[in-house]
């Protein structure tokens, strides 16, 4: 019943994304091994959304590393731990906790030696920029603790590349590019911990910059990115976007600067999506959105709060329309109205 459970959820999240972006991408899952102790080790752009992309399509089942802030109460902890997420603390969680990290690290380590798959995010933290960012020693030293407890072990480490088209608004459209996975243990090596650490981030970085857009100039990165959206460059498609970036000269980059980026043009779906939806979407706009803390985190409330409402919506709807009319008119217009929502997002009209 527990695996189950598991499953049902699994399938019902990856139904809700399918239908929230326009477009899903993979590529690379070739790469994953399916016996093998495996560390995902993805750049981090849109919250909950990157997790839940891995997880519901990645063939394996991994444990998750997650800010510890999140477990708050035992039904939530039962729940997370439920779900093979582990808290990882961090400084501003209070220099006290961060002792707590040493189990979890042993956790994470018996974990691997199992033959399961791990996630976490090397760049610690999140943004929508599009570039990578330096990544943290904390996955190294989970490795190293590994090797410690575990010498016999090889972990296979796989980078995958997010790439969002626009990750705050919607419909989006993104791209998961699976990489070919590092033997971690080809770069350890016990007598000099600091060079492993080392060793490992940079492969990991390097690996990344080629799966996802990477604007490496801090100076010219508005520059570059106007350019790009000038253009319009397919973010979708990360090895042709940074060969572009790659070309730019100066002055190209002046004449994007120069130029005034024309504002995409607000389609017809705007104004059919919250007619047909508009309960919905009033209380997105004007109730949870506000609340939105960053735009990094705008697809994670907003997916939440359509995976959570729109069923309610519908049964309500349903319900409505099955005493004013009939159960076989309540049908039809469901069914109309789900496939009429199907197509605007997915379809540009």
């Amino acid at each position: 019943m527990s695996g189950l459970l598991y499953y049902l959820v699994k399938i019902v999240v990856k139904t809700g994304l399918y239908g929230y972006h326009k477009k899903i991408v993979i590529s690379g899952l070739e790469n994953i091994p399916k016996d093998q102790p495996v560390m995902f080790l993805p750049n981090h752009q849109s919250a909950l959304v990157d997790v839940l992309l891995i997880a519901t399509d990645c063939n394996r089942k991994p444990y998750f590393l997650t800010r510890s802030d999140v477990f708050k109460g035992k039904f939530l902890k039962r729940v997370f731990s439920y779900f093979q997420m582990l808290p990882i603390y961090r400084m501003r969680d209070g220099r006290d906790t961060l002792s707590n990290n040493d189990a979890i690290f042993n956790s994470c380590a018996d974990i691997l030696s199992r033959g399961e798959a791990l996630l976490l995010f090397p760049e610690a933290n999140h943004s929508l920029g599009r570039k990578v960012r330096p990544l943290s020693k904390g996955f190294t030293r989970i490795l190293i603790r590994t090797f410690e407890r575990h010498p016999e072990l090889d972990v296979l480490l796989l980078p995958v590349g997010f790439n969002y088209k626009h990750a705050a608004r919607f419909p989006d459209e993104v791209a998961i590019h699976y990489g070919s996975p590092i033997s971690a243990k080809s770069l350890y090596d016990p007598g000099n911990l600091n060079k492993t650490s080392h060793d490992i981030k940079m492969e990991v970085s390097e690996r990344l910059k080629q799966l996802t857009v990477h604007i490496p100039n801090d100076d010219d990165y508005d520059k570059i990115l106007d350019r790009l959206i000038l253009e319009k460059a397919d973010f979708l498609t990360p090895t042709k976007t940074n060969e572009k970036i790659q070309s730019y000269t100066d002055q190209e980059l002046d004449l994007a600067n120069d130029t005034e980026t024309k504002k995409q043009q607000q389609s017809k779906f705007n104004l059919l999506f919250t007619v047909l939806n508009f309960p919905i979407v009033l209380i997105w706009r004007t109730w949870l959105k506000p609340k939105v803390p960053e735009d990094e985190f705008m697809g994670t409330f907003r997916f939440a709060f359509a995976i959570l409402s729109y069923p309610i919506y519908m049964i309500l709807l349903f319900a409505l329309l099955s005493l004013s009319f009939s159960v076989y008119i309540a049908f039809i217009v469901l069914s109309l109205l789900t496939m009429v929502n199907v197509g605007l997002v997915k379809y540009d009209f």
